[in-house]
C-alpha cells in the first residue's frame, strides 16, 4: 500500500467542522432590559461572558459546556488544563491529563478550532494542555454527548479549543512570579550541567544530547566507540550542578490588530508569545510489591528525590478575514516543552534487603509541536453554509541521552566506590518522530422548510467528512559503559562524574559500546481515519429539538516492527457505524429535558500500542501491546436543566455506558521475574452508571447582604463493573490450588473514580469606575480509583483522593492595569498510589502500602498585566 498517497488523500478530501446545533442559530446573547419612562433600552452582552456561555449551553441541542474568557480571567486560570477542571465531572490527575466522569485521558479527544490534533507525548492521549496559554483562548468547548460530526473517538469528552476571536484591537503584556514551599530557594537543587544557560532556557541543549553521529543513521551493530570517540562523541556531561532554585516565572505578550478591508470587511492579526520557567522538587516512596513464595512483600523499597526544571514556550500567529457571510482564518501554533530531570533513588531492589543502592537518572524530556491551520466558511443566502479546513502538524517527542548510573549507597557522596560493567552506566535514546500528521474537514449545511412566524427554520441538514493521517517512526536505543582491561573500582563524586569517566577512558579502563537490539530498536505506526457523516436537526415547534446523526468511520492502524526474530506487520482495518440521537424538550423558558443515545469508539494512547519495553532503573518497565483493540462504547444520557435566572442554573444528568473491550492498565511481574512491568489489556466489557449534579447559585437569594456572592458546585457519582478478558484472567489469577476465576474479586474499571467534586465560591464587587474585583475559593477532589490492575496474587493499585483548594484574587485597577494573586494547593495533601488491602496472598510490608507518595507543596503566584 502506498501510505504517502493515502496520507495526501486524507488532507485534500473535504471534512467536517464541529457544528453547533441550537434552538436559536443566530446565537443571540443574553439581553438586559431597563425601562426608563416607557422606553426599552436593549444591549447585547459580550459573547465571552459567563452569562452568554450559560445562555449558549441552555439553547444547544447536544450537551455542550464551555468555559468563557471571563471565567478564565476571574478564576486566575493561566492555561487550558486549569480551565477545563472547572467543568462538571472533570479533574486533572498528577501529570496524567484530564479525567472526565472518572474516565482516564484515553477516553478523551482534542480539537483545535474544529480540527483534529495529535498528542505531543506518547504517554498521553492529547497535548499537555497546561502548555496552551489562555491569553489566546476565546472559549473552551466541552462536548460530553456525542454528535456524528465529532470524531468517533469519544467516551469521556471531546475538547475544542477556540482561539481568540478578533473583535477589537488591543495589546497586552503580562508577567508572573511564583514560589513553592517545597521547591523555591532550595539549596543544592540539582540540574543537568548546561541546563541553566541560554541554550537551556530555549530548550536548545537537546542538540548536545543527540545520538552520536557514528551510530545515528545506522542500524545497531554493537558498535564499539574508540578512545577518541568515547571522549568526544558525547557532547552532554554526566555532571549535575547544585544551584539555589529560583522563583517560577512567566512572561507573555499578546497583540490583536483589526483593520477595515473595504466597506464591509475586516482583517485581523493576532500574535502571542509566552515563555515560562518552573522548578519542582518532590521526594517520597517509590516501591514495588511482588509475590515471594505466595507472600506479598516489598521487592523494592526506595526513597526517590526528583528535581525538575521545566521550560515552556508557545507562539501563536493568527490572521482572519471577515466580510458578511465569508470567514477565513489562518493559525500557526507552536508549543515546546523541555523538562530537565534529575532523579535520585536510595534503597534496595529485587528483595535484596541488605544491598542498599544509590542510582540516578539524568534526562531531558523535550517535545516540539507546530500546528498550521486554515479554516473557512461561506454563507450563501439565508439557507446555505459551507465550511472547510485543514491542518498540517510537525510533531516530535524525545528523551535524548537519558543517563543512568548505579552503585552501592556510599557514606560519602563525594568519594564513592564505583565499578564499571553490570549495566551500571547506561545511556538511553528514545525518539518518537511524527513523520506526518494532517487533519481536514468539510461540511455543507442547508436550512429547510419555512420560518412562518418562527425565528428559525424548522429543519437543518448537514453532510460532511473529517479525517486525519498520523505516521510515527519510533526509535529506542542503548549505549553502555563497558570496562576495559582490569576492572578495578574507581572513586567518584556523584555530582561531578565526568572527569573520572574521562580519565578512565584515557587510561583504557572504560569505553562506550552500543547495546541496542538491531532487530527490535525500530517501529513504525500508521493511523488513518476517514469518516463521512450526516446530521438532521428537526424543530417541530419552539419547545422540541431533535437531532439525528449517523457516522461511518474507517479506522486503519498498521504497526510494523521486529520482535527480535522476525518482522511483523500488525494491521487493523475496520469501519464503524456510529449512530447518534439527541432530543431536547424545553418544558418552559427555564426548564430543559434532554435525552442522548450514541455509539462511539476509543482508540488507545500511543504508548499502549508501541511494541517496545520502556525500561526504568528501578526494575520497572512499560510495555506496549501491539495487539490492543479499540473499545466500542454505547452511551445514554438523560438530563434535566433548570435556569432560574440568566446567571444561575441547576442540572441533574443520569448517564450509563457499556464499553466493550475497555482498555486497562495492568501491573504484573516482568517476564524475567525481576521487577514489574506495566502493560495494557482489553477487558471483555465494562458497565458504568452515574449521576452528575451541577448548580450555580447567587447567594443574594438568601440575603441581600450576600448579593455579591455566587456559589457553584458540580459533582459526579459513578458505579463501574468489569468483566475481565482472557489476558487479564491469566495475569490476575493467583497460583492457589483449587482457585477458579469465579473467586476473583469484583472490581471497577481501571481509572474510573466513584466520585468527583468541584466547587467554587466567588465574591465580586465593582468600584466607582465600574471596574470589577473578584475573590474565589476553588475546590477539587476525586475518589479513590484503580490506578492499575494488580496481578499474581496482589490487589489492585489505587490512586487515593487528593484534595486541592485554591484561592484566586483579581483586581482590575484601571482600564490598563490588572493584578492577580493565586494560592494553589492550600491543603497540601499527599499524592498517594497504594496497594489495596484485598490481596489474595498474605502481606508482609511493615504496613507500607505506598507504590508512590509525595507532597507537591503550596504555590503562591502573583501576576501583573498591562493592556494598551
Amino acid at each position: 500500500m502506498n501510505f504517502k498517497k493515502v496520507s495526501i488523500a486524507v488532507i485534500f478530501l473535504t471534512a467536517s467542522s464541529t457544528a453547533f446545533y441550537a434552538q436559536d442559530t443566530r446565537q443571540d446573547t443574553i439581553k438586559k432590559e431597563k425601562k426608563i419612562e416607557g422606553v426599552v433600552i436593549q444591549g447585547s452582552s459580550n459573547k465571552k461572558t459567563e452569562t452568554a456561555v450559560l445562555g449558549e449551553q441552555k439553547k444547544a441541542i447536544i450537551q455542550k459546556q464551555a468555559v468563557s474568557a471571563e471565567e478564565i480571567s476571574r478564576k486566575g486560570i493561566s492555561n487550558v488544563e486549569q480551565g477545563l477542571t472547572k467543568v462538571t465531572g472533570i479533574t486533572t490527575v498528577e501529570g496524567r491529563g484530564l479525567f472526565v466522569r472518572g474516565l482516564e485521558e484515553r477516553y478523551n479527544y482534542l480539537l483545535i478550532n474544529g480540527l483534529g490534533s495529535p498528542s505531543n507525548n506518547p504517554f498521553q492521549k492529547i497535548i499537555a494542555l497546561k502548555q496552551f496559554p489562555t491569553d489566546v483562548v476565546g472559549k473552551l468547548n466541552i462536548y460530553k454527548t456525542f454528535n456524528s460530526n465529532l470524531y468517533g473517538d469519544f467516551a469521556g469528552a471531546t475538547f475544542d479549543i477556540e482561539t481568540l476571536t478578533i473583535d477589537k484591537s488591543f495589546s497586552k503584556i503580562e508577567f508572573s512570579v511564583g514560589v513553592n514551599t517545597l521547591s523555591t530557594f532550595r539549596d543544592n537543587f540539582k540540574v543537568s550541567e548546561g541546563a541553566e544557560g541560554f541554550e537551556g532556557y530555549l530548550g536548545l541543549n537537546s542538540r548536545n544530547r543527540r545520538l552520536p553521529s557514528q551510530v545515528r543513521n545506522f542500524r545497531p551493530n554493537t558498535y564499539a566507540f574508540s578512545k577518541d570517540e568515547s571522549l568526544n562523541s558525547f557532547k552532554d556531561s554526566w555532571n549535575v550542578d547544585n544551584i539555589k532554585s529560583l522563583p517560577n516565572t512567566s512572561i507573555g505578550f499578546t497583540t490583536v490588530q483589526k483593520v477595515k478591508a473595504g466597506e464591509t470587511g475586516n482583517i485581523g492579526i493576532l500574535f502571542s508569545l509566552n515563555q515560562g520557567s518552573k522548578y519542582s522538587y518532590r521526594e517520597g516512596d517509590n516501591n514495588q510489591f511482588r509475590d515471594n513464595g505466595q507472600i506479598i512483600e516489598l521487592s523494592n523499597s526506595l526513597w526517590k528525590k526528583s528535581y525538575v526544571h521545566e521550560l515552556e514556550s508557545s507562539v501563536l500567529l493568527g490572521a482572519a478575514y471577515k466580510n458578511k457571510g465569508t470567514n477565513i482564518n489562518l493559525n500557526a501554533i507552536y508549543l515546546q516543552n523541555s523538562a530537565n530531570i534529575i532523579e535520585d533513588f536510595t534503597g534496595y531492589k529485587n528483595f535484596s534487603v541488605q544491598d542498599i543502592r544509590f542510582f540516578r537518572t539524568n534526562q531531558q524530556d523535550i517535545s516540539r509541536f507546530l500546528n498550521l491551520q486554515l479554516t473557512a466558511s461561506q454563507k450563501i443566502g439565508e439557507r446555505h453554509l459551507f465550511k472547510v479546513g485543514g491542518s498540517y502538524v510537525l510533531n516530535n517527542y524525545s528523551q535524548p541521552d537519558r543517563k543512568i548510573f548505579e552503585l552501592s549507597d556510599p557514606e560519602d557522596h563525594s568519594h564513592a566506590a564505583f565499578s564499571y560493567g553490570a549495566n551500571n552506566l547506561i545511556r538511553q535514546y528514545l525518539d518518537v518522530d511524527g513523520k506526518f500528521y494532517g487533519s481536514a474537514f468539510g461540511e455543507y449545511s442547508v436550512l429547510l422548510g419555512n420560518k412562518g412566524e418562527r425565528k428559525d427554520y424548522p429543519m437543518q441538514l448537514s453532510v460532511g467528512y473529517n479525517g486525519f493521517s498520523d505516521i510515527r517512526k519510533n526509535s529506542y536505543r542503548f549505549i553502555f559503559g563497558e570496562p576495559k582491561g582490569i576492572n578495578n573500582p574507581v572513586f567518584i563524586n556523584i555530582d561531578q562524574l565526568q572527569s573520572t569517566l574521562d580519565n578512565s577512558i584515557q587510561n583504557d579502563k572504560l569505553y562506550y559500546k552500543e547495546g541496542s537490539n538491531p532487530n527490535a530498536y525500530l517501529s513504525n505506526i500508521y493511523q488513518f481515519v476517514n469518516a463521512g457523516y450526516a446530521n438532521f436537526d428537526y424543530k417541530p415547534n419552539d419547545s422540541w429539538d431533535i437531532l439525528i446523526g449517523g457516522r461511518a468511520e474507517n479506522d486503519m492502524r498498521i504497526i510494523r516492527y521486529s520482535d527480535g526474530q522476525k518482522s511483523r506487520n500488525i494491521t487493523s482495518n475496520k469501519t464503524y457505524i456510529l449512530p447518534s440521537i439527541s432530543i431536547k424538550k424545553a418544558l418552559d423558558n427555564k426548564n430543559n429535558l434532554r435525552l442522548s443515545l450514541s455509539k462511539t469508539i476509543t482508540r488507545p494512547i500511543l504508548i499502549e500500542t508501541m511494541p517496545i519495553e520502556y525500561i526504568n532503573p528501578d526494575n520497572s518497565s512499560v510495555r506496549g501491546n501491539e495487539f490492543i483493540q479499540n473499545s466500542e462504547n454505547y452511551n445514554i444520557d438523560l438530563k434535566w436543566e433548570y435556569f432560574p435566572t440568566s446567571k444561575e442554573m441547576f442540572a441533574v444528568n443520569l448517564f450509563a455506558k457499556r464499553i466493550d473491550k475497555a482498555i486497562e492498565r495492568s501491573i504484573s511481574p516482568s517476564g524475567n521475574a525481576s521487577g514489574l512491568v506495566t502493560t495494557f489489556y482489553n477487558s471483555k466489557k465494562a458497565n458504568l452508571a452515574g449521576v452528575e449534579l451541577e448548580g450555580i447559585l447567587s447567594l443574594g437569594r438568601i440575603s441581600d447582604a450576600l448579593d455579591k456572592f455566587t456559589f457553584g458546585v458540580n459533582a459526579t457519582f459513578m458505579y463501574s463493573d468489569v468483566t475481565r478478558g482472557n489476558e487479564q484472567l491469566n495475569t490476575e489469577r493467583p497460583g492457589i490450588v483449587g482457585f477458579n476465576d469465579d473467586n476473583l474479586h469484583k472490581r471497577g474499571l481501571q481509572g474510573a473514580a466513584p466520585y468527583t467534586i468541584n466547587g467554587d465560591l466567588k465574591y465580586e464587587y465593582k468600584n466607582s469606575k465600574n471596574l470589577s474585583s473578584t475573590l474565589s475559593l476553588v475546590y477539587n477532589v476525586s475518589g479513590s480509583k484503580v490506578y492499575a490492575v494488580g496481578g499474581s496474587g496482589t490487589d489492585n493499585y489505587y490512586e487515593r483522593p487528593f484534595h486541592q483548594l485554591d484561592f484566586v484574587y483579581q483586581n482590575q485597577i484601571d482600564k490598563n492595569w490588572n493584578v492577580k494573586f493565586r494560592i494553589q494547593n492550600i491543603l497540601n495533601s499527599k499524592y498517594r498510589v497504594e496497594l489495596g488491602d484485598n490481596n489474595y496472598y498474605p502481606v508482609k510490608t511493615n504496613d507500607n502500602y505506598a507504590l508512590n507518595s509525595y507532597f507537591n507543596g503550596v504555590n503562591f503566584n502573583f501576576t501583573v498585566g498591562y493592556t494598551f
